[in-house]
């Protein structure tokens, strides 16, 4: 790849915060590829520095030399501060952060998650079953599709011997987002046996609204739980056994109306819940990686087993890419090290995840839980305090819309954000192609228009500095399979990330303290005096709801 280009007449964007401390060095390695990393980015902050003269000086097709693609999906990553020079030291960083053991040592079951002594064995639910070592989650499939048969031939019925039309589930976090996503991605899918809903918010109105809708001796509640304790889980599982025992008057209608993903099983059955109706999740099956469990239960009765396993097909695929591709050559491996390459040396706080598809609306609020619950961490796996950024804010909507919100700032603004934008070739209404044209080319067009920007000496106001780099992720269409292609790909980014910042991804101890201190503040809103023992700020909120409240 050719030298960095120098165009004076073109104007310059300054890296917002440019990265001037050692932090990164510090909390990571002082490694020799890190070293070299700090003195190449100098580079691409030079004042003349233009990310569209890239393509101009290139001795070959950039495109062809920054891209990569799996199956039907393409990453284009040619719009980014890099040459060849650049992915060499990337990778440099990743050989000598020893990221291939890393890989190895997921997929073999080896305890990753330190915390914890627990291995991180997501992959193993997505095996084919017939290679599989793991014979739980081969009889936990087939016990879906038992459930699921029975569910749209009507051979499962309601207390009144009506046919099941809607399915609830009812869980938060990963037992809600990964689901729902699914769900929503691949409407077009469904079979049309049942109606499924998802319901999360502890607010009573979240249940109150999906439930205004539906009738309790055709409802099929799903409780999402791994350990069935979960606060908000509890609370809306129990507000909907009242619900249909108001109408039932039986509590053994409790069994013909909940199933329960969940390892738990005596507090499934002390709800009410047959044994047999209980799917179980392996221990080594973290929250937010476990939509590949039996908690993506609704959505494979909204679609079938088999869509069900042509998701897992898919993310098996993207497993097998991921193990065994070089690092060049490697999908999540070339994300992972653009993320490192612009927290660490670029000091970048954030990321945008664009999909222009409104079936992918809910995949950016997916992302952001395993993002920032797998890499907002301070520590690192030997204890020590990181002094450089690790996981960045992730944060995006679906596209054309975000470009009537925030686009603005992505253009003109002072924040160096990096885009992820995420377009599908063929549309989901059959008969659009016009209509999907116009929006493949205002997908297309962004990510131009950041690189390339607008010089305007004349009128500063109108003047865009361009030089903000972008991905483009292209799949072919959007089906189980390349979707569960999709996500895995995001799911080994995020891994790959982790390791070069040796931290761990795996878990989340800072969700537990608030789940902690809200169990004093609820003491608090039942008694006003136990506010007294609270800070200051924390009484007086409590004081003033009691003042205001108007029931008893």
């Amino acid at each position: 790849m050719s030298s960095i280009a120098k165009n004076p007449n073109l104007t310059h964007i300054m890296i917002t915060r440019p990265f001037t401390k050692s932090g990164f060095m510090d909390s990571v390695s002082k490694t020799t590829a890190c070293s070299a990393l700090l003195e190449h980015s100098k580079q691409f902050k030079q004042t003349r520095f233009r990310l569209s003269e890239l393509f101009i000086d290139a001795s070959e097709c950039r495109f062809d030399a920054f891209s990569l693609r799996h199956e039907n999906l393409l990453l284009d990553f040619s719009k980014n501060y890099l040459t060849d020079q650049t992915v060499k030291l990337l990778v440099d960083l990743a050989i000598e952060s020893d990221l291939s053991a890393a890989i190895e040592a997921m997929f073999t079951g080896a305890k990753i998650n330190t915390s914890e002594q627990s291995a991180a064995l997501h992959v193993a639910l997505r095996e084919p079953s017939a290679s599989s070592q793991y014979t739980e989650v081969a009889d936990t499939l087939s016990k879906m599709e038992e459930l699921i048969e029975n569910v749209h031939t009507g051979n499962w019925l309601g207390y009144t011997g009506k046919k099941i039309t809607d399915v609830i589930n009812i869980g938060i976090g990963g037992s809600d987002l990964g689901p729902a996503l699914l769900q929503d991605a691949l409407t077009d899918f469904a079979t049309g046996d049942v109606e499924v809903h998802f319901v999360s918010n502890m607010d009573p109105s979240h249940l109150a609204s999906t439930l205004n809708q539906l009738q309790p001796e055709t409802s099929l509640f799903v409780i999402a739980s791994k350990s069935f304790t979960t606060l908000e889980t509890q609370q809306n599982a129990a507000a909907a056994r009242r619900w249909l025992l108001q109408q039932a008057q039986d509590e053994t209608a409790i069994g013909q109306h909940f199933v329960a993903v969940s390892a738990n099983l005596e507090a499934a059955i002390a709800f009410g819940i047959d044994e047999e109706h209980v799917f179980s999740i392996p221990d080594w099956v973290g929250g937010r990686y476990s939509l590949w469990s039996a908690i993506g239960l609704p959505f494979a009765l909204s679609v079938g087993m088999q869509n069900f396993r042509q998701l897992l097909a898919g993310a098996h695929s993207m497993d097998q890419h991921f193990r065994h591709t070089e690092f060049t050559e490697n999908l999540p491996v070339v994300m992972a090290l653009l993320s490192v390459w612009y927290t660490g040396f670029f000091d970048c706080h954030s990321s945008a995840v664009v999909p222009y598809s409104q079936r992918l609306s809910l995949l950016p609020a997916y992302l952001q839980q395993l993002y920032m619950e797998s890499l907002g961490k301070s520590v690192d796996l030997e204890g020590n305090r990181v002094s450089s950024n690790t996981g960045e804010v992730l944060w995006g909507t679906a596209g054309s819309n975000g470009q009537h919100s925030y686009f603005q700032l992505l253009h003109q603004g002072t924040e160096f954000v990096p885009v992820d934008f995420i377009a599908v070739a063929n549309p989901s209404v059959a008969g659009r192609h016009e209509q999907h044209s116009h929006l493949l080319a205002n997908c297309f067009s962004q990510s131009l228009a950041l690189m390339e920007g607008n010089a305007d000496e004349q009128e500063p106001h109108k003047n865009i500095p361009g030089n903000k780099p972008s991905n483009t992720l292209l799949l072919s269409t959007l089906d189980p399979y390349n979707l569960g292609s999709l996500i895995a790909l995001y799911e080994h980014k995020v891994y790959v990330q982790s390791v070069l910042w040796k931290i761990n991804a795996f878990d989340q101890w800072g969700v537990e303290l608030g789940k902690k201190l809200s169990k004093q503040v609820f003491n608090a809103l039942l008694d006003a005096n136990g506010a007294n023992e609270l800070d200051d700020s924390t009484a007086n909120l409590i004081k003033l709801v009691h003042k205001w409240k108007t029931y008893s």
